[in-house]
């Protein structure tokens, strides 16, 4: 009985992390989720037939736009004939003349009839206001709705003076929502619902709490600390790590010589000024590594295929030798990779940790 209760519970957190739906659905009863609470009110617009306003602001990935829809999904099923939704987008319509111009499309798309391209845009500005008051006296509510909603709060705002001019008219039924991840200046009369907090990882979150829910022992069926430690394992991917483990002694030495050279603070430097420090490294240290000039050519373009080097400038016509380079790895990137190579020299390491003291030595 317990076995089958925590792989129910195991089922149920993953639903909810993997189905942008079901993480609201689930919780659709409730009176105080964001999605009753939304329902409620444009629910209200339609079957009282009046006008109303209101403002989502969250960061972005939060769930806005998912709740917002999972709502308008749930009440054109139960009102099929009353409502009618426009949409539109701050960064594609902020400019009042195209979105007027886009309401009127949406509008004519949504009745069956003929659309001007050719209207002006105080011609489709009062096409909306007619078809505002024609929808209100058959019953039927306008639901708009203003992604980036910030974006259209800008400038002489003459789109959402029209839409709150329309909506004093006793006829019209319609509701205005705008959706934001910035706080404007609220004209809006209704609510301002702040959701779920989120930053700019939020996907990456939810791959861990999945990672940590994927790890629960099924037989205590409680989440500890290894659950979160094992998850962050899991998901912390170092391709540039990976890809230096598999680096040749050569290819580890170039890099070496690349970074001894922007430490040096060389404004922009080539394969030619890589063998020269090469060969520097080589006679201080007394190393018995000593590669000819075309393997270690050979070397250097096998780091370019890799992504571990890149070119800084776009000379596509000039030979390899000539053309500036940059390291694309980090000081503690490359010393990590020179320790977890087995058979690296243990010249490397240290000299690398040198470099790295010189540059916090520097930052200092």
């Amino acid at each position: 009985m317990v076995q089958r209760t925590v792989e129910e519970a195991l089922v149920l957190l993953r639903k909810r992390l993997c189905d942008p739906d079901f993480i609201f659905s689930a919780f659709s009863d409730s009176p105080d989720s964001n999605y009753s609470k939304l329902k409620f009110i444009v629910s209200s617009s339609v079957t009282e037939a009046c006008n109303n306003s209101l403002l989502l602001l969250g960061p972005r990935g939060c769930g806005k736009i998912a709740v917002l829809d999972l709502v308008l999904e749930d009440l054109l099923k139960e009102y099929p004939d009353m409502i009618t939704v426009i949409k539109l987008n701050g960064l594609l319509h902020c400019d009042d003349n195209c979105a007027l111009k886009e309401i009127a499309r949406q509008l004519c798309m949504e009745h069956e009839l003929m659309f001007s391209k050719m209207a002006s845009s105080d011609d489709n500005s009062q096409f909306m206001i007619a078809m505002l008051r024609e929808c209100g006296l058959a019953h039927k509510t306008v639901v708009f709705i203003l992604d980036e909603f910030d974006l259209f709060a800008q400038g002489k705002q003459r789109l959402l003076y029209s839409l709150l001019d329309a909506m004093q008219s006793v006829s019209s039924q319609a509701v205005v929502i705008g959706v934001s991840c910035r706080l404007v200046y609220r004209r809006f009369n209704e609510i301002t619902d702040k959701l779920t907090d989120s930053d700019s990882t939020f996907s990456n979150f939810v791959r861990f709490l999945f990672s940590a829910v994927s790890c629960i022992d099924s037989r205590s069926g409680y989440m500890t600390i290894e659950n979160f430690k094992s998850a962050l394992l899991t998901i912390q991917r170092q391709p540039k790590l990976d890809c230096l483990k598999d680096c040749s002694i050569l290819e580890l030495y170039i890099m070496v010589c690349m970074k001894r050279l922007e430490v040096k603070e060389q404004a922009s430097y080539n394969f030619n000024s890589v063998m020269k420090e090469y060969k520097n490294i080589h006679d201080s240290f007394q190393t018995s590594d000593n590669y000819s000039r075309n393997v270690c050519l050979r070397a250097f373009e096998h780091l370019l295929d890799r992504q571990l080097i890149e070119f800084a400038d776009r000379g596509h016509n000039q030979f390899i030798e000539f053309r500036s380079v940059k390291l694309l790895i980090s000081p503690a990137e490359l010393h990590q990779g020179l320790k977890s190579n087995r058979s690296c020299p243990v010249s490397y390491p240290s000299e690398t940790n040198g470099i790295m003291k010189v540059n916090s030595a520097a930052k200092g």
